[in-house]
């Protein structure tokens, strides 16, 4: 009998954790939908780079999202069951709320493991893999693609105009280019030809102009022209673009961080942001855990309010944990607080409320809390002049 009760609520929690995935996942992605639809539209990205972006983004967003999800399932299946009278039936069957609780600690004990695999293997692998293929699908293929007749200003500090480029050999005729890297000492570059030559592994480009002049102004001192027959405008993305498949503390493994701790003579932020990385990921897959507690009680108060009420109890308490773990990074970033403390500090206080409510929640005691609208319209309607129309 209770084989057949924790496979119904294990079912219960199943549908809407799949589509609170889908939906919170889809409005994350949508954060970077039109960025990336500029890609496409305006830059010329292949549609299978962005698809690839789109891959590499999952991993980060899902390391978010799972709990999210597991949050408004068990919110709404709960819910449903008490608006529907099935907890009561439960009870009148012998089976109390600690006994409708294996299913959902087994729910989010997957929902955990899931988490965690994604924060071991997979969030590293698809933040480097997305900064990678960002750097060769704009860096290195946008910014060359040039037009006829059309001013360039992909790279930063260079406006690039050329009469004709050819795109099979890289060549460029016509060519002027306003190089303000140094705001000091502006230059206009004018040449009859070129070559753009990309260095992929130096993370370099060069552009090899052939017969002409650079033309520059030495603030008050006056003006230069320097003509010549070959000349190389090199630009490295490294120092001065901001897409570049660098690595910090989101794109390190487990390994990586602990070796990365135990290194000295690095400024002591720095050491300290390995450090709360490190619990970040130990933290918050083990906030599906927190989530049932929390989940259950809320669930079953919140019966009369419907699933749009569900819906909302949930972004309200993901809202307050995600105040509580900024607060605590924070915290944790200034040395107030160990970053142990300071990334697991959500979940301890989380875990408390949890258990108040639960008890609350067990010994069948109402919480104010959710009579708090009620009390607030009859309080409206007994003070509002025309209170009759309304009633």
């Amino acid at each position: 009998m209770k084989k057949t009760l924790h496979w119904y609520i294990f079912r219960e929690i199943t549908v809407p954790f799949l589509l609170g995935f889908a939906v919170f996942t889809f409005v994350l992605l949508m954060g970077r939908f039109m960025n990336l639809a500029e890609m496409v539209v305006a830059k010329g990205v292949p549609l299978a780079d962005i698809l690839r972006l789109l891959l590499y983004m999952l991993p980060s967003f899902s390391f978010v999202t799972i709990p999210m999800a597991f949050l408004l399932a068990v919110l709404l299946a709960f819910g449903r069951l008490s608006a529907d009278n099935e907890i009561t039936a439960m009870k009148a069957g012998g089976t109390g709320l600690y006994g409708i609780l294996p299913p959902v600690l087994a729910f989010a004990l997957i929902a955990y493991l899931a988490t965690t695999v994604i924060t071991v293997y997979a969030l590293p692998w698809g933040n480097t893999a997305f900064k990678t293929l960002l750097y060769d699908a704009i860096n290195l293929r946008v910014n060359i693609s040039l037009k006829d007749g059309v001013f360039n200003d992909d790279l930063p500090g260079l406006v690039i105009y050329v009469s004709r480029y050819d795109e099979s050999e890289h060549r460029i005729s016509g060519v002027l280019i306003y190089d303000e890297r140094s705001s000091d000492e502006p230059a206009t570059i004018f040449a009859r030809s070129g070559m753009i030559i990309a260095d992929p592994e130096k993370k370099n480009l060069r552009l090899r102009l052939q017969d002409g002049g650079v033309h520059r102004l030495h603030g008050t001192s006056g003006y230069q022209l320097m003509e010549f027959d070959s000349y190389d405008l090199n630009f490295s993305f490294n120092q001065t673009y901001k897409i570049v498949p660098t690595i910090n503390e989101l794109d390190m493994t487990f390994k990586e961080l602990r070796g990365a701790m135990k290194l000295t003579g690095f400024d002591a932020s720095i050491i300290r942001n390995l450090h709360l990385e490190f619990h970040r990921r130990l933290a918050f897959p083990f906030a599906c855990f927190v989530f049932a507690l929390i989940g259950i009680p809320l669930g079953l108060q919140n019966r009369r309010s419907g699933k749009s009420s569900g819906f909302s109890l949930c972004i309200v308490v993901l809202l307050c944990y995600y105040i509580l773990l900024s607060i605590g990074k924070t915290l944790g970033q200034k040395a107030v607080v160990p970053p142990a403390v300071a990334m697991w500090m959500p979940n301890l206080i989380f875990i408390g409320l949890g258990i108040y409510l639960f008890k609350k929640t067990a010994a069948e005691e109402r919480m104010a809390l959710f009579d708090l609208p009620a009390r607030l319209l009859r309080w409206g309607r007994a003070r509002l002049p025309f209170r009759r129309i309304i009633a």
